[in-house]
């Protein structure tokens, strides 16, 4: 899988002047841009096809366009627009015009309080529920697809990034796709792909966050190791997130068990219950702390 030939800083690239260069994938350069006429600043994927194995990436990069267009969320990266290159039959280079999203991902995040991860994990379920709202299921959740950064207030915000496994709900893939740590079974065993499996992944993001550990997957415990192609009984339970961080309360530990449970059919019905849960838990933490910060009152007898 060959990169695009990178662009240099100062060069002009479909109307838009390179200012740095942010990150490589397996077949793009995405860069810094400003727009010399209005001086918005933007993110520019670079997808460029130079073999037909790589008509996927292609793919996925418009897919991850018409997906970002069509939810409309605050909390999921927005593509201003598409430019592709080449002929109508034959595109053989892509740019995404995207929102700059400032931040660090999840992953990268070396500390983050229970109360900020769980206002974050909230922001990321308010996103894909629309996402599912509109159609769409993500399929790819993951700490590297969350970035998060504080807002003027300081108050950190989240933004869903990476569209490019996305999917009608009911998709049937054709391939196994998805990343082996956060993988839902059903997504394994290339079954129908719904929002529970979006739950899915958001369970097992959660759970990585909050314990710095993986849940047992039907990946197995190598990449190559289907555990789940012979039966998915066979996939270990999680341990209690409660019992790997005693600071998790036992109304958090028990969604997020809910939400990595093997069958479909047991994980919380919809990403707004999810997203339900997540804000009483946060408000009932919120609470918590504020209790703890109020001044004791101190009671004096006059005589």
């Amino acid at each position: 899988m060959a990169e695009p030939e990178p662009k240099q800083k100062g060069d002009i690239v479909e109307g838009y002047r390179i200012l740095a260069e942010l990150g490589r994938g397996a077949a793009s350069i995405i860069y810094l841009v400003q727009d010399p006429k209005t001086k918005q600043v933007w993110a520019l994927k670079h997808v460029e096809k130079k073999g037909p194995k790589e008509q996927r990436f292609l793919d996925q990069a418009e897919l991850e366009a018409r997906t970002s267009q069509a939810v409309g969320h605050a909390g999921v990266r927005h593509v201003e627009k598409v430019i592709k290159k080449g002929s109508l039959l034959s595109v053989k280079e892509l740019y995404l015009v995207m929102e700059l999203v400032d931040g660090v991902s999840l992953h990268e995040m070396e500390e983050i309080s229970l109360p900020d991860a769980v206002d974050v994990f909230r922001q990321v379920a308010s996103g894909m529920a629309a996402m599912h709202d509109a159609g769409y299921v993500h399929a790819d959740m993951k700490p590297h697809n969350v970035i998060v950064g504080p807002d003027f207030d300081g108050k950190l915000v989240a933004k869903i990034i990476d569209l490019g496994q996305a999917c009608k709900v009911g998709t049937v893939k054709e391939r196994i796709q998805g990343t082996p740590d956060y993988i839902a079974p059903e997504q394994v065993h290339r079954r129908e792909i719904t929002g529970k499996t979006d739950v899915y992944n958001l369970g097992a993001t959660m759970y990585w966050v909050l314990t710095r550990r993986n849940i047992p997957t039907a990946m197995g415990a190598k990449a190559d190791s289907l555990v789940g192609s012979l039966d998915d009984s066979l996939i270990e339970k999680p341990t209690p997130v409660c019992e790997l961080n005693p600071e998790v309360p036992e109304r958090l530990s028990d969604l997020i068990a809910e939400c990595v449970e093997v069958v479909p059919e047991k994980r919380p019905a919809n990403m707004h219950k999810v997203a339900d849960r997540l804000d009483l838990i946060y408000g009932i933490l919120r609470a918590a702390e504020d209790d703890a910060d109020a001044p004791t009152d101190v009671a004096s007898d006059i005589g």
